[in-house]
């Protein structure tokens, strides 16, 4: 039998990760790491190396494939150019994200194609063209998985939110494509699932924090009595990336602190 160890390694395995340069994404890349897996990181420049440094000083192997989520173009390029450098891809983490914010009378068109492709588009192909190098793999033990991809949704998957509907929009998305992607490939060895965050102390949460009223409206929803960090996030995405999930998929876990807004 599997030990409970074995399970939730990640030794020889190699993670593909966007948005890994804070916050969220950043204290996930570090924990596929920390969990014995190397790190592919998708990002627009090499200026930013803290995460790739904070990798590397844990023995793991860390590489920056440069790639603008907003351009399709180089989105498609991203996964061809690793499996030109020799890489076979276990984990996929879809975190990259931006957020724009108008009254949705006022939303302007070039705004919500910014939005829905960073954030749904871009997640769509990165997912389709690794899932494509991952059917094209033996399936290896422990239970016969060909590899995880997880993505980030949100709270607004399932609510809409106020004056950002181009994110609930896109949200929303990412968990029905999540799901899809799992009916089609869970039982090929492919877990497919997706973690939505509540409200977490990040940047993109900026403006919400410094409207008091607001925030304290959101607080007095989330049972945990504070707003969440990135490092909450590091027990959940080693779970969905491990064995230890094999037979999870299609799922979209919250971690909220028990936000009462659903």
């Amino acid at each position: 039998m599997t030990s409970v160890k074995q399970l939730f390694s990640l030794e020889g395995q190699t993670a593909l990760v966007t948005g890994g340069t804070r916050g969220i994404g950043q204290a996930m890349a570090l924990a596929l790491a920390e969990a014995g897996a190397d790190i592919l990181l998708v990002q627009r420049d090499t200026s930013n190396s803290s995460t790739k440094q904070k990798i590397e000083a844990l023995s793991r192997k860390a590489t920056i494939y440069t790639a603008d989520l907003s351009s399709p173009s180089a989105v498609s390029a991203v996964v061809p150019s690793i499996l030109k450098d020799g890489y076979k891809i276990h984990i996929l983490l879809n975190c990259g994200g931006i957020q724009k914010r108008h009254p949705a009378h006022q939303f302007p068109d070039e705004d919500w194609q910014a939005v829905l492709q960073v954030n749904l588009t871009a997640v769509f192909t990165l997912c389709r063209d690794v899932g494509a190098h991952m059917l094209s793999q033996q399936p290896s033990l422990p239970c016969n998985r060909r590899g995880a991809i997880i993505n980030v949704a949100s709270l607004l998957s399932f609510q809409g939110g106020i004056t950002v509907p181009a994110y609930a929009a896109s949200k929303g998305g990412v968990a029905q494509l999540t799901k899809a992607l799992s009916n089609e490939w869970a039982s090929k060895g492919i877990s497919v699932n997706a973690i939505a965050p509540g409200y977490i102390a990040t940047e993109m949460n900026t403006a919400l924090m410094e409207d008091n009223e607001r925030a304290a409206s959101i607080l007095a929803r989330i049972p945990a009595g504070r707003w969440g960090a990135p490092e909450d996030f590091k027990g959940a995405i080693v779970y969905l990336a491990s064995a230890a999930s094999a037979y999870v998929s299609g799922e979209v876990l919250t971690v909220d602190g028990g936000w009462m807004g659903r």
